[in-house]
């Protein structure tokens, strides 16, 4: 039996009851990745430099809260926080004392996805994040209502105590607890619009049991990570210079990693592809072992859980078994894949290039003496062999975008919606799909291209579906707004 399947009926029913589908106005956005604050040390100003405070969105977030309480006078805001608002995969920080066992590996890359340790990086983060938690206080304190829909950066608000963590930081009196709600990975606002952050259709990303997230592993009960989020723990975590929230930092030409490593990683890190080579060895041996495991689940608890999701969510226990039945198979399935995204076929084929380019030598030594310059001339010559294999590079950000645009015409069937907003890729979009108007919220992350911190990201972006259901994407300027038109 899970700790998700206990959770009782008449809990779920009652956290759910302050939420209407009364017309008012819905604000969402989306892929905040609120994270610890990283001080930086002397001699390494650019690690991780996107986690400090000066970067943070917080009093930007509170002055748009601001101004939606302050401008809209005809109804209440319901406020959609669609996945990826906290980022548990960035926590470093560890507990000065713990009862619980915290291996070598959690020291290094941060501590595992078991509930108590969870709750422990939701307190770090909304410690660190206060001026935010006191913005969304103040909003809920002025009448309205905010919904959580979990991510896959924050798979780990499925805990029952993290998400008790953040109604405790949120201090709100009895009688405005249940304008607070968590959904599972979607969530269907005024019976019109279709919520989700979109990983679902992510194979790196996807939750392959949203419905039953948990796992055994060992001893321990654990929330089982998507590949996404087992590399951004146990790689970014370790090669602090490269930013995980925008993909142009880390994707380059070969001559764009030449000029990076000279430029940054010689003086800041100058073992990083040691340390990409074991990092991206560990994260492919716990995908696959972690990805295989069976999910936890009790049958006497299953309908009762899919009911609890169906209630929070709006929609009915039948639509969230269709609705799960979208996502697309996981990529930790598929050895070969996972190994191209974390460039070990890369070193597999630099480490034949240079056992040819050996035998090659060695060959010809034996029938002329020849120096040892030609070894390197041989391998020289074998690898544009690596360039070429390397030259389709491609983010797979936009294969997951296609793969979301082709479920919606079946999502807007099945939950009987005309619109449909995602998060998940940092890329803000508003068109239409088959008749359906569709919708992505962008980033608020500390997105750079850079490790100076100086080439931004993304735009702040968020979608406002106003009282007569007119729907529009903005940019938050601060203190101002603008609207993206509509690509038909």
């Amino acid at each position: 039996m899970s700790n998700l399947d206990t959770t009782s009926k008449s809990d779920s029913t009652s956290k759910a009851s302050g939420h209407t589908s009364a017309r008012g106005h819905t604000v969402v956005m989306s892929d905040l990745h609120l994270t610890d604050m990283e001080p930086g040390a002397p001699g390494r100003s650019l690690w991780k430099r996107y986690k400090r405070p000066k970067f943070f969105i917080d009093q930007s977030f509170r002055r748009l809260l601001q101004y939606f309480t302050h401008t809209i006078k005809d109804g209440p805001i319901e406020l959609v926080l669609n996945g990826d608002i906290f980022d548990f995969d960035s926590v470093m920080r560890l507990p000065l004392h713990s009862g619980h066992h915290i291996s070598w590996l959690e020291r290094k890359r941060g501590l595992n996805p078991e509930e108590e340790k969870s709750r422990f990086k939701m307190e770090v983060i909304l410690g660190d994040h206060f001026v935010w938690v006191e913005a969304v206080r103040e909003f809920i304190l002025k009448g309205n209502s905010v919904v959580f829909v979990i991510g896959n950066h924050d798979i780990e608000l499925h805990w029952p105590l993290v998400q008790k963590e953040v109604r405790k930081a949120l201090r709100l009196p009895p009688e405005f607890e249940h304008q607070v709600r968590f959904c599972e990975w979607f969530y269907v606002s005024n019976n019109d619009t279709m919520i989700e952050h979109g990983n679902q259709y992510d194979d790196y990303c996807v939750a392959s049991n949203p419905i039953h997230p948990l796992v055994k592993m060992g001893k321990s009960v654990q929330m089982r990570l998507p590949f996404g989020n087992i590399t951004s723990r146990y790689m970014v975590n370790g090669m602090g210079l490269f930013n995980p929230h925008a993909e142009s930092s880390f994707i380059m030409s070969p001559a764009g990693y030449f000029r990076f490593f000279y430029k940054y990683a010689i003086r800041v890190q100058p073992l990083l592809l040691l340390t990409w080579i074991w990092s991206a060895t560990a994260s492919f041996w716990i995908a696959l072992t972690e990805g295989v495991l069976p999910a936890m689940k009790d049958p006497l608890f299953t309908e009762q859980r899919v009911q609890e999701i169906a209630e929070k969510a709006n929609v009915t226990p039948t639509q969230v078994r269709m609705l799960n039945e979208l996502h697309v198979h996981p990529a930790v399935f598929n050895p070969i894949k996972i190994a191209r995204e974390l460039w070990l076929d890369r070193v597999l084929i630099l480490f034949v290039i240079g056992f040819l380019s050996f035998e090659l030598f060695a060959i010809v030594n034996i029938v002329v003496p020849i120096s040892w310059l030609w070894f390197i001339t041989f391998f020289i010559i074998f690898f544009p062999l690596l360039i070429y294999y390397s030259r389709d590079i491609k983010s797979q950000i936009i294969q997951s975008m296609e793969e979301a645009f082709r479920q919606v015409p079946t999502i807007a069937k099945i939950v009987g919606v005309k619109r449909v907003i995602f998060g998940h890729t940092h890329r803000e979009l508003h068109t239409y799909v088959d008749q359906t108007e569709v919708l992505n919220t962008g980033t608020w992350s500390p997105a750079f291209t850079d490790p100076e911190c100086r080439v931004s990201f993304g735009k702040k972006c968020f979608a406002w579906i106003k009282s007569d259901n007119t729907c529009g994407l903005y940019v938050w300027k601060d203190p101002d707004l603008e609207m993206i038109q509509v690509k038909k």
